[in-house]
């Protein structure tokens, strides 16, 4: 056991010392895997706020639907259950005929101008959200199937749209995603390679003196480890001040239709995300770029 962590620590001693050997491929290593992440960061908290626009414009499509005019207000509430339980309904919120007066009037800035509008004139009806705005349409034609429904109306045209851009948004954020990764990729894989090459009379030095494939590997690993969790963790800081910064600018502007999500709410699986990426891209390809000099 004593030999275990013995050993241990002269891989890790070996490993840092490793880095400040060679500060110039180190520096540029951790660099690479920065500019990855903020890159790759920066487009997918940018795809998480255009998707929650859009979910916020989602939740505001609801559909309406008319109650027959000739129930009264308790009759008209006992549909409510017959309203959940129709697929695809999240929420249903019921509007009396007096809140829908009062909802019309209050439109106008001339409220004097309809003053002799009479409760009377509105009818009794249900704001009905939905789960998934893409199945509006089968929800608007199972709405009119219920008995004391006599109505109801249903924006198709912005509902598709927001299908569409939906689509469009998450569609383009995984093609950006996956080139950025294989672009950074590419690039740290021939940096590590390249760093390598440049060790490789070390290597070949190690080989003649009797060292194992193991004994050769292990600090090159913990070197890979290291470099690849301080350009992760430095990412994500980075990105995480760089965040607060543009969100804090744009809220100087006070832009009331504009919903942007706190760094908080992703924090944590974009903080387990870089973690995975820099240590697969540290461990990862420097085992990978050992394999060519450890054969015999």
């Amino acid at each position: 056991m004593k030999m275990s962590r013995n050993r241990t620590g002269y891989y890790i001693k070996e490993g840092v010392t490793s880095i400040f050997a060679h500060s110039l491929m180190s520096f540029a290593s951790i660099c690479i895997i920065i500019a990855f992440l903020v890159i790759m960061g920066s487009f997918v908290l940018l795809a998480v706020n255009i998707n929650a626009a859009v979910g916020e414009l989602e939740n505001e499509n609801t559909i309406l639907a008319y109650v027959h005019e000739n129930l009264s207000e308790v009759d008209a509430l006992a549909l409510r259950s017959s309203l959940t339980n129709i697929p695809n309904v999240a929420n249903v919120r019921f509007i009396t005929r007096e809140q829908a007066m009062a909802n019309f009037i209050g439109r106008y800035e001339d409220t004097e101008r309809y003053s002799d509008v009479n409760s009377t004139w509105f009818r009794h009806r249900y704001a009905v959200f939905v789960e998934d705005v893409a199945l509006i349409a089968e929800t608007q034609l199972a709405l009119r199937e219920i008995y004391g429904i006599e109505k109801v109306i249903a924006n198709l045209v912005i509902a598709r749209g927001l299908v569409t851009l939906r689509s469009i948004v998450s569609g383009v954020s995984i093609v950006v995603v996956a080139v950025l990764l294989a672009i950074s990729l590419f690039i740290m894989s021939n940096t590590i390679k390249l760093a390598t090459f440049e060790r490789r009379e070390e290597i070949a030095i190690m080989r003649i003196v009797g060292a194992t494939n193991s004994f050769i590997r292990w600090p090159f690993i913990y070197e890979g480890f290291i470099l690849g969790t301080m350009g992760s963790m430095s990412a994500f800081i980075i990105l995480w001040a760089l965040y607060n910064l543009i969100v804090s600018r744009v809220l100087d502007f006070e832009i009331g239709f504009l919903n942007i999500i706190p760094f908080s709410t992703v924090s944590m699986p974009l903080f387990l995300v870089f973690a995975a990426i820099g240590f697969s891209v540290g461990v990862g390809g420097s085992g990978f770029a050992l394999n060519r000099y450890l054969k015999v």
